[in-house]
Protein backbone atom coordinates (compact mmCIF):
# COMPACT_ATOMS: atom_id res chain seq x y z
CA UNK A 1 0.00 0.00 0.00
CA UNK A 2 1.28 3.43 -0.93
CA UNK A 3 2.31 5.58 2.02
CA UNK A 4 0.54 8.92 2.09
CA UNK A 5 3.03 11.75 2.49
CA UNK A 6 1.17 15.02 1.98
CA UNK A 7 -1.75 16.68 3.70
CA UNK A 8 -3.67 16.83 0.42
CA UNK A 9 -3.26 13.06 -0.09
CA UNK A 10 -4.55 12.41 3.41
CA UNK A 11 -7.55 14.66 2.85
CA UNK A 12 -8.28 12.99 -0.47
CA UNK A 13 -8.26 9.45 0.91
CA UNK A 14 -10.37 10.55 3.88
CA UNK A 15 -12.93 11.99 1.48
CA UNK A 16 -13.06 8.84 -0.65
CA UNK A 17 -13.14 6.49 2.34
CA UNK A 18 -15.97 8.32 4.11
CA UNK A 19 -17.95 8.86 0.91
CA UNK A 20 -18.13 5.11 0.39
CA UNK A 21 -18.74 4.40 4.09
CA UNK A 22 -21.57 6.94 4.41
CA UNK A 23 -24.48 4.82 3.19
CA UNK A 24 -23.91 2.01 5.68
CA UNK A 25 -22.27 3.99 8.47
CA UNK A 26 -25.19 4.19 10.88
CA UNK A 27 -25.97 0.48 10.70
CA UNK A 28 -22.30 -0.54 10.93
CA UNK A 29 -21.72 1.42 14.12
CA UNK A 30 -25.19 1.11 15.64
CA UNK A 31 -25.89 4.87 15.49
CA UNK A 32 -29.02 5.69 17.46
CA UNK A 33 -31.03 8.93 17.52
CA UNK A 34 -33.44 7.88 20.27
CA UNK A 35 -33.12 7.92 24.04
CA UNK A 36 -30.08 5.64 24.06
CA UNK A 37 -28.19 7.80 21.57
CA UNK A 38 -29.06 11.00 23.41
CA UNK A 39 -27.92 9.51 26.72
CA UNK A 40 -24.63 8.40 25.16
CA UNK A 41 -23.83 11.77 23.60
CA UNK A 42 -24.95 13.95 26.51
CA UNK A 43 -23.14 11.63 28.93
CA UNK A 44 -19.85 12.09 27.11
CA UNK A 45 -20.12 15.87 27.20
CA UNK A 46 -21.10 15.84 30.87
CA UNK A 47 -17.95 13.93 31.76
CA UNK A 48 -15.76 16.83 30.68
CA UNK A 49 -18.08 19.84 30.99
CA UNK A 50 -19.87 19.02 34.24
CA UNK A 51 -22.29 21.78 35.35
CA UNK A 52 -21.35 23.94 32.32
CA UNK A 53 -23.48 21.58 30.23
CA UNK A 54 -26.63 22.54 32.10
CA UNK A 55 -26.57 26.06 30.70
CA UNK A 56 -26.67 24.71 27.16
CA UNK A 57 -25.26 26.36 24.05
CA UNK A 58 -26.94 28.74 21.64
CA UNK A 59 -24.82 27.88 18.59
CA UNK A 60 -22.68 24.81 18.04
CA UNK A 61 -20.31 23.71 15.32
CA UNK A 62 -19.51 20.04 14.82
CA UNK A 63 -16.37 19.30 12.83
CA UNK A 64 -16.22 15.98 10.99
CA UNK A 65 -19.87 15.44 11.86
CA UNK A 66 -20.35 12.30 9.77
CA UNK A 67 -24.02 11.31 9.70
CA UNK A 68 -24.88 13.64 12.59
CA UNK A 69 -24.68 11.36 15.62
CA UNK A 70 -23.56 14.04 18.06
CA UNK A 71 -25.25 17.20 16.76
CA UNK A 72 -28.64 15.67 15.99
CA UNK A 73 -28.80 13.99 19.39
CA UNK A 74 -27.76 17.23 21.12
CA UNK A 75 -30.52 19.08 19.26
CA UNK A 76 -33.09 16.47 20.28
CA UNK A 77 -31.89 16.65 23.89
CA UNK A 78 -32.15 20.45 23.93
CA UNK A 79 -28.46 20.94 24.73
CA UNK A 80 -27.84 23.16 21.67
CA UNK A 81 -30.19 25.68 20.12
CA UNK A 82 -28.80 25.87 16.57
CA UNK A 83 -26.36 23.35 15.08
CA UNK A 84 -23.92 23.72 12.20
CA UNK A 85 -22.16 20.60 10.92
CA UNK A 86 -19.20 20.22 8.58
CA UNK A 87 -17.51 17.21 7.04
CA UNK A 88 -14.88 16.74 4.35
CA UNK A 89 -17.01 14.02 2.76
CA UNK A 90 -19.95 15.03 0.52
CA UNK A 91 -21.43 11.58 1.10
CA UNK A 92 -21.46 12.08 4.85
CA UNK A 93 -23.04 15.54 4.49
CA UNK A 94 -25.80 14.05 2.34
CA UNK A 95 -26.41 11.27 4.90
CA UNK A 96 -26.52 13.84 7.71
CA UNK A 97 -29.06 15.97 5.85
CA UNK A 98 -31.19 12.88 5.22
CA UNK A 99 -31.11 12.00 8.93
CA UNK A 100 -32.04 15.57 9.86
CA UNK A 101 -35.01 15.55 7.48
CA UNK A 102 -36.19 12.21 8.83
CA UNK A 103 -35.96 13.52 12.41
CA UNK A 104 -37.50 16.88 11.40
CA UNK A 105 -34.53 18.82 12.72
CA UNK A 106 -33.12 22.03 11.29
CA UNK A 107 -29.35 21.95 10.86
CA UNK A 108 -26.88 23.93 8.77
CA UNK A 109 -24.35 21.83 6.85
CA UNK A 110 -21.24 22.52 4.79
CA UNK A 111 -18.46 20.53 3.23
CA UNK A 112 -15.27 21.92 4.77
CA UNK A 113 -11.80 21.04 6.01
CA UNK A 114 -11.28 21.36 9.75
CA UNK A 115 -8.12 23.35 9.06
CA UNK A 116 -9.99 25.97 7.01
CA UNK A 117 -13.44 26.65 8.42
CA UNK A 118 -15.72 28.96 6.37
CA UNK A 119 -17.08 30.87 9.36
CA UNK A 120 -16.46 34.26 10.92
CA UNK A 121 -14.58 34.78 14.14
CA UNK A 122 -16.50 34.23 17.39
CA UNK A 123 -19.43 32.54 15.63
CA UNK A 124 -20.08 29.66 18.05
CA UNK A 125 -20.47 28.85 21.73
CA UNK A 126 -19.40 25.22 21.31
CA UNK A 127 -17.08 23.49 18.84
CA UNK A 128 -17.18 19.73 19.06
CA UNK A 129 -16.29 16.54 17.27
CA UNK A 130 -16.33 12.79 17.70
CA UNK A 131 -13.56 10.51 16.43
CA UNK A 132 -12.27 13.14 14.02
CA UNK A 133 -8.95 14.56 15.27
CA UNK A 134 -7.06 11.37 14.45
CA UNK A 135 -7.93 11.90 10.76
CA UNK A 136 -6.56 15.46 10.44
CA UNK A 137 -3.18 16.10 8.80
CA UNK A 138 -2.71 19.58 10.33
CA UNK A 139 -3.76 19.44 13.96
CA UNK A 140 -2.12 22.73 14.91
CA UNK A 141 -3.96 24.53 12.12
CA UNK A 142 -7.24 22.87 13.08
CA UNK A 143 -7.00 23.90 16.73
CA UNK A 144 -6.18 27.45 15.66
CA UNK A 145 -9.41 27.43 13.62
CA UNK A 146 -11.43 26.03 16.52
CA UNK A 147 -10.20 28.87 18.71
CA UNK A 148 -10.85 31.50 16.02
CA UNK A 149 -14.53 30.60 15.51
CA UNK A 150 -15.32 30.31 19.24
CA UNK A 151 -16.58 33.28 21.19
CA UNK A 152 -14.61 34.14 24.35
CA UNK A 153 -15.64 31.73 27.06
CA UNK A 154 -16.90 29.16 24.56
CA UNK A 155 -15.92 25.50 24.79
CA UNK A 156 -14.22 23.02 22.53
CA UNK A 157 -15.02 19.34 23.18
CA UNK A 158 -13.68 16.31 21.31
CA UNK A 159 -14.57 12.73 22.19
CA UNK A 160 -13.68 9.29 20.87
CA UNK A 161 -10.02 9.97 20.09
CA UNK A 162 -7.84 6.84 20.27
CA UNK A 163 -5.23 6.81 22.99
CA UNK A 164 -1.83 5.47 21.95
CA UNK A 165 -1.56 2.89 24.71
CA UNK A 166 -5.25 2.02 24.71
CA UNK A 167 -5.14 1.42 20.96
CA UNK A 168 -2.36 -1.13 21.45
CA UNK A 169 -4.35 -2.85 24.18
CA UNK A 170 -7.38 -3.03 21.86
CA UNK A 171 -5.36 -5.19 19.46
CA UNK A 172 -5.53 -8.07 21.96
CA UNK A 173 -9.31 -8.73 21.81
CA UNK A 174 -9.22 -8.23 18.04
CA UNK A 175 -6.57 -10.94 17.65
CA UNK A 176 -8.47 -13.20 20.03
CA UNK A 177 -11.67 -12.77 18.04
CA UNK A 178 -9.93 -13.54 14.76
CA UNK A 179 -8.58 -16.76 16.26
CA UNK A 180 -11.99 -18.05 17.36
CA UNK A 181 -14.03 -16.62 14.48
CA UNK A 182 -14.28 -19.92 12.53
CA UNK A 183 -15.67 -21.70 15.60
CA UNK A 184 -18.04 -18.81 16.29
CA UNK A 185 -19.40 -18.86 12.73
CA UNK A 186 -19.86 -22.62 12.92
CA UNK A 187 -21.80 -22.32 16.18
CA UNK A 188 -24.10 -19.69 14.68
CA UNK A 189 -24.24 -21.42 11.28
CA UNK A 190 -23.05 -18.19 9.72
CA UNK A 191 -21.27 -17.95 6.40
CA UNK A 192 -18.28 -15.74 5.58
CA UNK A 193 -18.87 -12.13 4.50
CA UNK A 194 -19.84 -11.43 0.88
CA UNK A 195 -16.93 -10.68 -1.48
CA UNK A 196 -16.00 -7.02 -1.97
CA UNK A 197 -18.02 -5.24 -4.61
CA UNK A 198 -16.19 -1.90 -4.50
CA UNK A 199 -19.35 0.19 -4.86
CA UNK A 200 -20.37 0.92 -1.29
CA UNK A 201 -22.77 -2.00 -0.98
CA UNK A 202 -22.73 -4.11 2.21
CA UNK A 203 -20.21 -6.47 0.64
CA UNK A 204 -17.68 -3.71 0.13
CA UNK A 205 -14.82 -3.93 2.63
CA UNK A 206 -13.57 -0.49 3.65
CA UNK A 207 -11.07 -1.77 6.22
CA UNK A 208 -8.19 -1.68 3.71
CA UNK A 209 -8.11 2.12 3.84
CA UNK A 210 -8.31 2.45 7.63
CA UNK A 211 -4.51 2.51 8.12
CA UNK A 212 -4.39 5.47 5.73
CA UNK A 213 -7.21 7.51 7.27
CA UNK A 214 -6.40 6.78 10.93
CA UNK A 215 -3.15 8.72 11.02
CA UNK A 216 -2.86 9.66 14.72
CA UNK A 217 -3.24 8.19 18.15
CA UNK A 218 -2.67 10.33 21.21
CA UNK A 219 -1.22 10.46 24.66
CA UNK A 220 -3.39 12.64 26.92
CA UNK A 221 -0.62 15.24 27.04
CA UNK A 222 -0.64 15.52 23.25
CA UNK A 223 -4.22 16.79 23.19
CA UNK A 224 -3.62 19.16 26.10
CA UNK A 225 -0.54 20.57 24.37
CA UNK A 226 -2.45 21.22 21.13
CA UNK A 227 -5.21 23.04 23.00
CA UNK A 228 -2.77 25.09 25.06
CA UNK A 229 -0.73 26.14 22.01
CA UNK A 230 -3.91 27.39 20.31
CA UNK A 231 -4.74 29.63 23.28
CA UNK A 232 -7.27 27.50 25.17
CA UNK A 233 -7.49 27.40 28.97
CA UNK A 234 -9.27 25.23 31.56
CA UNK A 235 -8.05 22.16 29.68
CA UNK A 236 -9.29 18.74 30.73
CA UNK A 237 -8.39 15.37 29.21
CA UNK A 238 -9.86 12.13 30.51
CA UNK A 239 -10.17 8.57 29.33
CA UNK A 240 -13.23 6.41 28.88
CA UNK A 241 -14.07 2.80 28.05
CA UNK A 242 -11.75 -0.05 28.91
CA UNK A 243 -13.75 -3.22 29.52
CA UNK A 244 -16.52 -2.00 27.20
CA UNK A 245 -13.95 -1.34 24.51
CA UNK A 246 -12.37 -4.79 24.75
CA UNK A 247 -15.82 -6.39 24.69
CA UNK A 248 -16.93 -4.23 21.76
CA UNK A 249 -13.87 -4.83 19.61
CA UNK A 250 -13.99 -8.57 20.26
CA UNK A 251 -17.60 -8.73 19.11
CA UNK A 252 -17.10 -6.40 16.13
CA UNK A 253 -14.19 -8.52 14.91
CA UNK A 254 -16.34 -11.63 15.15
CA UNK A 255 -19.22 -9.98 13.29
CA UNK A 256 -16.88 -8.69 10.58
CA UNK A 257 -15.90 -12.30 9.82
CA UNK A 258 -19.48 -13.30 8.96
CA UNK A 259 -22.23 -12.48 6.49
CA UNK A 260 -24.26 -9.75 8.30
CA UNK A 261 -27.51 -11.48 7.30
CA UNK A 262 -26.43 -14.62 9.15
CA UNK A 263 -25.76 -12.91 12.52
CA UNK A 264 -28.88 -13.54 14.64
CA UNK A 265 -30.71 -10.75 16.43
CA UNK A 266 -30.20 -12.50 19.77
CA UNK A 267 -26.45 -12.16 19.34
CA UNK A 268 -26.75 -8.49 18.41
CA UNK A 269 -28.87 -7.81 21.50
CA UNK A 270 -26.32 -9.58 23.70
CA UNK A 271 -23.47 -7.55 22.19
CA UNK A 272 -25.36 -4.25 22.53
CA UNK A 273 -26.61 -4.68 26.09
CA UNK A 274 -23.32 -6.20 27.23
CA UNK A 275 -21.48 -3.17 25.90
CA UNK A 276 -23.79 -0.76 27.74
CA UNK A 277 -23.39 -2.72 30.99
CA UNK A 278 -19.59 -2.69 30.80
CA UNK A 279 -19.64 0.97 29.81
CA UNK A 280 -21.45 1.78 33.07
CA UNK A 281 -18.94 -0.34 34.99
CA UNK A 282 -16.06 1.54 33.37
CA UNK A 283 -17.62 4.89 34.21
CA UNK A 284 -18.35 4.12 37.85
CA UNK A 285 -15.34 2.04 38.86
CA UNK A 286 -12.43 2.38 36.45
CA UNK A 287 -12.51 5.83 34.85
CA UNK A 288 -12.24 7.72 38.17
CA UNK A 289 -9.34 5.53 39.34
CA UNK A 290 -7.11 4.66 36.38
CA UNK A 291 -4.92 7.01 34.30
CA UNK A 292 -6.52 8.31 31.09
CA UNK A 293 -3.81 6.83 28.87
CA UNK A 294 -4.89 3.26 29.58
CA UNK A 295 -8.37 3.74 28.12
CA UNK A 296 -9.15 3.39 24.44
CA UNK A 297 -10.97 6.72 24.05
CA UNK A 298 -9.79 10.15 25.13
CA UNK A 299 -12.07 13.14 25.74
CA UNK A 300 -10.84 16.72 25.59
CA UNK A 301 -12.53 19.88 26.81
CA UNK A 302 -11.05 23.40 26.88
CA UNK A 303 -12.31 26.97 27.03
CA UNK A 304 -11.51 29.84 24.69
Amino acid sequence: MEVLRTADEIRDVNTRYHDVAASGYDSKWGIDFGEVGQAQVVGKLRKVLGPALDRGFDRSLEVGAGTGYFSLNLLRAGVVGAATCTDISPGMVRALNANARRLRLAVNTARADAESLPFAEESFDLVLGHAVLHHLPDLEGAFSEFHRVLRPGGWVVFAGEPSRFGDRLAALPKRGANAVAPLWRRALRAGPPPPPSGNGSPGWDDHDLEPEVDIHSFAPGDLAKLARAAGFTDISVRGEELLANWFGWFNRALEASADPDDVPMLWRQYAFHGYLLLQRLDQRLLEPRLPPAIFYNLLLAARA
